[in-house]
């Protein structure tokens, strides 16, 4: 029997409302945030930034359609973090070239996207908005084509050479013109890195060499990448110029995109390496910490955070195999300047309890605007001091945990995970993100490994989001059962904002499902949305796409595979209409930090809460990099 341990922290009474809220046309817009000065942890995590602007990526509209039915295109585009509150656009259609035609008649001022339902398909088609700010129209948004009598399918097709197996793929405005271009990997022997612009154009290669042969996901070759939980790679504008960089971990061997060859004294010692997006060539080198070189190489996984509030970090969590079958484990940050790459700081775990899982995440938990490291046990401040671990509550390692606005009538952020073999019982846990207080635990005889766990709103009956494993589906705020039959509970893999409505969908193995408290039914058997191979698609890996992301449109996100020849990216993206306007999930820090990691891959999170009954978000206090 599954039994709960439940602590009341004091803030509030938790209540329960089964009231479904009725359907309504809903537009967010964009407020401003005010400031207010930093805070140390135990303060109240409702403060909001007094450093920053953060720099993030300055990009254009991200126009895309699709053929949605026989007759039918939908047309989609990006809200920027930075558009004021009142802007509008009017669409735009060119027919085989000809002179461009508004489709709509008053100004768009809901959601950023338009259905055309008028367009000669057996023509080609592009698709362009202008953008409209207090009556006075700015210059127009690159077009997007659809050739003529294309396919009805949710997908963009991005050409790629042909190559081996592809695990993972990042993206990054490589060039500077406003738009996401693509890095994959390709798991051959030895392993490759490849770049391509947005509409498919080969930019470089980087061959990681013979150090890359031996993929063992525990103690492989010391240039590999993209193993077991272990990334060592990440897309991002390091140096704020306005175009992104690549960084990877490299051995003795690795070739860069330019020819150069990387060299260190043996095959054990690594560093990290700055790649230029453009070209692929090495801008900056920096040795690995080579505190545990004895143990062998360090496995790595990389993300990017601004831990100063203004600047981007990279974030190294590395980790390699002590002979007696624990684990030694560094986590740093690193500066790129454009010119050096420089340690900020190291933390060595060594004696320390400090529980790590197989993803990181790297957010603001508290709420003064510059980003913290989060592991599934313990948490790091921006400077690399130990801000909590949740050792002290019984925590062990697990494989997945969540950092979220769950409870938006709760100040602050607040954290979810699952154990592996807790010798106490123990198989979930709930608590405040910024300060490691336990808020519930859920306990079950016996020792067992919770393998998977998500976090999402996906029940409108209950406040705020749902976090469910195996033990049925919880409302996390009242930590009420959603769902007490486990075989009606959602698999717990990957989340998905697909449909337009503001509850979560899911994607799993290659489907795209929604699960509704209304029609309950076995996890194998919910409301199929689509799958990816009635397009062509694959699994990158197992059960799982390349990437999921915001990439493309408006604030819904795009799923990444293959094709089976290797020789494609099928990037889905929604054909489904809707009236929520929200800004581009990819100018929201904590989600375009996430989609800079991978490891386990999981579901990236806001710092607002995104569900059923949500405020309208805060402006974001970002900058635009390279002005």
């Amino acid at each position: 029997m599954l039994r709960r341990l439940r602590w009341h922290p004091g803030r509030r009474a938790a209540t329960v409302s089964v009231a479904v809220a009725a359907a309504t046309t809903l537009v967010l817009g964009l407020t401003t945030m005010g400031t207010a000065a930093p805070r140390s942890a135990g303060e109240s995590p409702d403060a909001t930034s007094a450093v920053g602007p953060r720099l993030m990526e300055e990009l254009d509209r991200g126009v895309v359609a699709v053929r949605s039915s026989d007759t039918e295109v939908l047309v989609s585009w990006r809200l920027l973090g930075l558009d004021p509150a009142g802007i509008g656009f009017d669409v735009y259609r060119s027919e085989s070239g000809g002179e461009w035609e508004q489709l709509n008649g008053e100004l768009l001022t809901g959601g950023t996207n338009f259905v055309d339902a008028a367009a000669d398909l057996s023509a080609e088609n592009s698709y362009r908005v202008v953008p409209v700010v207090d009556g006075t129209a700015e210059p127009p948004s690159e077009s997007f084509s659809l050739s003529a009598d294309h396919a009805q399918e949710p997908v963009v097709r991005i050409p790629l050479r042909a190559g081996g197996p592809v695990k993972f793929a990042w993206v990054g405005d490589l060039d500077g013109d406003g738009d996401f271009d693509y890095v994959i990997d390709r798991q051959t022997a030895p392993q490759k890195l490849e770049a391509y612009t947005d509409d498919g154009e080969f930019l470089w290669e980087v061959d990681m060499g013979p150090n890359s042969m031996d993929q063992n996901n525990i103690e492989g070759g010391s240039a590999t990448i993209n193993v077991g939980h272990n990334d060592g790679v990440t897309v991002g504008d390091l140096d704020g110029d306005g175009r992104a960089e690549v960084a990877v971990r490299v051995a003795e061997g690795v070739v860069f995109g330019d020819g150069t060859t990387h060299r260190e004294a043996d095959d054990v010692r690594q560093s990290i390496a700055i790649l230029d997006g453009m070209t692929g060539a090495a801008r900056a080198t920096a040795p690995v910490p080579d505190d545990y070189l004895s143990d062998g190489p360090m496995y790595a996984r990389f993300g990017v955070g601004h831990l100063d509030g203004t600047n981007a970090s990279l974030v190294s969590y590395m980790k390699n195999r002590i002979g007696n079958g624990g684990f030694n484990l560094v986590i740093a940050a690193w500066r790129f300047d454009g010119d050096e790459l420089v340690q900020q700081w190291k933390w060595l775990r060594g004696d320390q309890d400090a529980p790590d899982g197989h993803n990181t995440r790297i957010i603001d938990v508290d709420g003064d605007g510059r980003d913290e490291i989060a592991e599934i046990g313990f948490v790091l401040n921006g400077d690399g001091a130990l801000r909590y671990s949740l050792a002290e509550h019984g925590i062990v390692h697990g494989d997945r945990f969540h950092i979220a606005d769950m409870d938006p009538s709760r100040p602050g952020l607040e954290g979810y995970g699952v154990q592996q073999d807790n010798p106490s019982g123990l198989r979930e846990y709930y608590y405040d993100a910024a300060t490691g207080e336990m808020i519930w635990q859920h306990f079950a005889e016996g020792i067992g490994d919770v393998g998977r766990g998500m976090a999402g709103d996906i029940d409108p009956r209950f406040p705020g989001m749902e976090v469910w494993s195996f033990s049925g589906l919880y409302n996390a705020p009242t930590d009420e059962l959603a769902e007490p039959d486990t075989s009606l509970a959602p698999w717990p893999h990957l989340g998905l904002w697909w449909d337009g409505d503001l509850t979560m969908e899911l994607l799993n193995d290659g489907k795209f499902e929604k699960w509704t408290p209304e029609d309950p039914r076995p996890s194998n058997s919910l409301a199929r949305l689509l799958r990816n191979t009635d397009h062509g698609a694959i699994n990158a890996s197992g059960v799982n796409p390349a990437l999921v992301g915001d990439i493309l449109g408006d604030w819904r996100e795009e799923v990444v595979y293959t094709n089976a020849a290797y020789d494609e990216l099928i990037v889905f993206t929604t054909d489904q209409p809707t009236d929520t306007r929200l800004y581009t999930l990819a100018h929201n820090p904590a989600y375009r930090n996430a989609m800079t990691l991978h490891g386990y891959l999981q579901s990236h999170h806001l710092d607002y809460f995104l569900g059923e009954g949500m405020s309208t978000p805060p402006q974001p206090a970002i900058a635009y990099a390279g002005e």
